[in-house]
């Protein structure tokens, strides 16, 4: 259980963020940049999750938001050994499972796309493509942080599939009412 007695420490007065394993790291690093786009994703989650409500989808997206906490831990967590531990998170194979057996459930009620769509719809679908983007953001970032060090094969994959879920999800709370894009509808 986490306890936070206090929230400013001043250690990051420096520019730098601390890691699980205490070392320090620039705040302008990549790695930095993941953990505040997957930060950033997870808050817009939560405005999605007020949109729905109590709703099936509402459930999934908090069980997504927990999972953003452990893929946060993971990102801070530096080294190339990947497997979890009672005192290490790291985003593993079954929660990659999970969120592709909810695109496969939610994207096999959905009729075949015959245009790109607009992100929009109902404000709850709206919030969810939101997330989606910011989905996408995150993973570049996180690519980017791999190339400056180690990063969790699974956390990248997870990413990935989190925003074709994003997407599929906003299509299923649209209800097949999709705004479409009208290729040169301004001339």
């Amino acid at each position: 259980m986490v306890k936070l007695n206090k929230i400013y420490t001043r250690t990051g007065d420096d520019g730098t963020s601390g890691l699980v394993d205490g070392s320090r790291i620039p705040k302008h690093s990549a790695r930095m940049a993941a953990i505040g786009d997957i930060d950033e994703l997870n808050s817009a989650l939560g405005l999605a999750v007020v949109a729905l409500g109590e709703s099936d989808f509402a459930a999934d997206l908090i069980r997504v938001q927990n999972d953003l906490f452990d893929l946060g831990a993971d990102i801070a967590t530096p080294g190339d050994d990947f497997t979890p531990s009672e005192m290490v998170l790291r985003i593993v194979p079954s929660q990659v499972t999970w969120i592709e057996q909810r695109i496969d459930a939610v994207n096999d009620s959905l009729p075949p796309l015959t245009s790109f769509i607009l992100p929009g719809g109902s404000p709850a679908a709206a919030a969810v493509h939101l997330a989606r983007a910011i989905a996408r953001r995150a993973e570049r970032t996180l690519v980017a942080a791999s190339h400056e060090g180690s990063i969790n094969p699974q956390a990248r994959i997870y990413v990935n599939r989190l925003s074709d879920f994003l997407f599929v999800l906003a299509r299923r709370i649209n209800n097949g009412n999709d705004p479409l894009w009208v290729p040169g509808a301004s001339r």
